[in-house]
């Protein structure tokens, strides 16, 4: 043989010897990425809680598909894992297939759990797929382990109020339910009596006493409710078989009176449980829902202690997984003061409408009254389908809280007017405009529009005169001597389109369409000068408006958190000014003494006040919308303590007294106590 054969031979060998190399090289890595996914995809099934796609991606094992997912079900829910992540570390080739090492980290209701851990991947049916053991869940789990998880319930915070009453706090609740056995012959009776007492319906009851669990000695909990309630509960305790337990839950001491205040806790549901992740509640965590309970749900809510050990098939324990000491709510002390708090509900129990009480020099809120309203008990003791729909398609709209809404102020607004013009000097409060009637247009570009005003006067048209008479033609033509645009500016330093800082997301205040800055057109600005137009005022914005009346012209700042370093806080200083401030205030002293609202008049106090009636109406045709009646007041000289209220009640277009005086004796029986 030729060397040049020789070489060409050895030269084929070498490449052949390459190429089988590389194949074999691509074939391994090839697999062991294959490993990898299958390690991968079966993490991400645990973090979908497929359990039974979980067990299809196991090798062959002596498990049945059953035992398999309850046990890891159980596991992985019962400690709320969440977030499962994995980090190879190292894979190495077994004889039929890879051991794979990694770390693994995962939340939990104990927090945060992190060790290191292998598994085995193997070939079956030319895929690659995990062989489960119970080491996988926990390196240190043997297959006849438990994992236990042992809780400590924290404390939620309480609302207090002023005085220390609490409005929140944990409590107990009852737990109404059914014996069976003690049912007595007339069953269906009983059944029925306790679905009409309750609210339950009899074929929920029915399900439940037909459970596979149930005995006749077994305790059936039908419905919770209020432990306060000893009326209902003695009703019930009257039906044979019905029995009454206690367990933990959250009291509402106002109940109605406070429900848009307050508020109430349920239990979290899926989409805030994704929202809060890494916050440390657990499928069965207590959540505010509404009110306070939800603003202040960081400052109140407690995280319970939890400690997740593994025990083994003699209940010793062998190795604590995690511990998270319980961390208690912290309490909040409110500026509410819960007695003028259910004065106040009383007044207004059979209305629709709202209160605003302030302290108008510290900015203490002192009542906040929205109706109709709910019982913040009745979403605690799980309210029923019947009673939800009740609320939610109530054209009453008991779910809504006005006090955080915005509304057409009406004339309780033309005082704003007035110190806005005074603040910019356009205004001259002793100038008569000189206008006669009841009814007014700039000049006949406005076609058939005019301005119309309820109550003619022959004293001069002034500033004072003006607000003691309730006069739309003085504001309106005063709106359009201001001017669209210093207007605006005016009412914009007064902290319109602005977000309140508050607890409770309050509506911004509007002179404008969408919030907009610019007053449209000469007859809305006429409109808006009497407080109507496209003027939207938010009822805790106007207090503290109505507070620079009282203040020299500062703004104060609404509160609610009991906190006498923010008393005396502003809002807005020098909103309008010193000048303009007292001016209003004198002329608003005489609404009350010998104007609009004498029948506001009270011994031994001098009070400041306005009336106002907003026109919802569309159109001039739209005889459906009805009207708002509002007073607006501050007392000067209140030996119990000054107070500033704003009120307002719906749908008085048929009411006798009229809005504003409807209101105004409510007010006299509060101030009265």
């Amino acid at each position: 043989m030729s060397t040049k054969k020789v070489i060409i031979g050895i030269i084929i060998a070498i490449v052949l010897i390459a190429v089988i190399v590389a194949l074999v090289f691509y074939m391994q890595t090839n697999n062991q990425k294959k490993a990898e996914q299958a390690l991968n995809n079966f993490v991400s099934l645990i973090n979908e809680k497929n359990y039974d796609a979980m067990y299809e991606n196991t090798a062959s094992m002596n498990m049945s598909k059953e035992d398999f997912v309850t046990r890891n079900k159980n596991i992985y829910e019962g400690i709320d894992a969440e977030n499962i992540t994995i980090s190879i570390s190292d894979i190495g080739k077994t004889t039929d297939g890879y051991k794979i090492s990694y770390r693994q980290q995962m939340n939990t209701s104990a927090g945060d759990v992190e060790f290191y851990n292998s598994a085995d991947i193997v070939k079956e049916n030319k895929e690659y797929k995990l062989k489960w053991t119970s080491r996988i869940i926990f390196p240190q789990l043997e297959d006849t382990d438990k994992v236990r998880v042992e809780k400590v319930t924290a404390k939620r915070g309480t609302i207090f109020d002023r005085n220390d009453v609490p409005l929140a706090k944990d409590g107990q609740i009852a737990s109404v339910g059914i014996v069976p056995g003690k049912l007595g012959e007339n069953k269906e009776g009983s059944v029925n009596k306790i679905s009409e007492l309750t609210g339950v319906s009899v074929e929920y009851i029915n399900e439940e006493l037909n459970k596979s669990y149930v005995n006749d000695d077994t305790f059936v909990p039908v419905k919770k409710i209020s432990d306060s309630n000893t009326e209902l509960k003695d009703q019930l305790l009257q039906i044979p078989g019905v029995l009454i337990n206690k367990e933990a839950g959250r009291e509402y001491s106002l109940g109605e009176e406070a429900g848009h205040l307050v508020g109430y806790v349920q239990t979290i549901n899926a989409d805030e449980l994704e929202q809060n992740a890494g916050k440390g509640y657990t499928t069965t965590s207590l959540i505010g829902k509404s009110g306070l309970e939800s603003a202040y749900e960081d400052t109140l809510r407690g995280i319970d202690g939890t400690r997740i050990y593994i025990t083994d098939s003699e209940g010793n324990e062998k190795v604590e997984i995690a511990k998270q000491d319980k961390k208690d709510g912290q309490d909040i002390k409110l500026t509410i003061d819960s007695n003028l708090q259910q004065a106040v509900y009383n007044q207004m129990k059979n209305d629709k409408g709202l209160f605003v009480i302030m302290e108008p020099q510290t900015g203490e809120l002192l009542a906040l009254v929205s109706t109709p309203t709910f019982n913040s008990n009745d979403f605690v003791v799980g309210i029923t389908t019947e009673k939800w729909n009740e609320l939610n398609n109530n054209e009453a709209r008991p779910l809504l809280n006005k006090f955080t809404q915005k509304y057409c102020p009406g004339s309780t607004f033309k005082p704003v007017t007035g110190a806005v013009g005074l603040t910019l000097g356009k205004v001259d409060p002793n100038e008569d405009l000189g206008y006669s009637g009841t009814s007014w247009q700039k000049d006949s570009s406005w076609g058939n529009y005019h301005v119309t005003t309820l109550t003619g006067y022959n004293e001069p048209k002034n500033l004072a005169n003006a607000i003691m008479y309730s006069d739309n033609i003085y504001f309106a033509q005063t709106a359009l001597k201001i001017g669209a645009k210093d207007y605006a500016s005016g009412l914009d330093k007064l902290g319109f389109n602005e977000q309140i800082e508050f607890p409770l997301s309050l509506a911004k205040s509007q002179y404008a369409r969408d919030n907009g800055t610019q007053i449209e057109g000469e007859t809305k600005l006429a409109d808006t000068g009497y407080g109507q137009g496209d003027v939207l005022v938010n009822p805790i914005h106007m207090a503290s408006i109505y507070s620079a009346f009282a203040n020299d012209g500062n703004m104060i700042k609404p509160h609610i958190e009991y906190d006498e370093s923010k008393n005396g806080e502003y809002l807005k200083e020098n909103a309008i000014t010193q000048e303009a401030a007292n001016i209003i205030k004198d002329d608003l002293i005489q609404v009350v003494e010998s104007g609009t609202a004498t029948d506001m008049k009270m011994d031994g106090i001098t009070i400041a006040g306005k009336t106002g009636t907003a026109e919802l109406k569309t159109s001039s045709e739209d005889t459906q919308s009805g009207t708002l009646g509002w007073f607006n007041c501050f007392t000067t000289d209140r030996a119990q303590g000054n107070m500033l209220i704003v009120s307002m009640v719906e749908n008085v277009q048929d009411n006798t007294e009229g809005g504003s005086h409807y209101l105004i004796q409510k007010i006299r029986n509060i101030l009265s106590m």
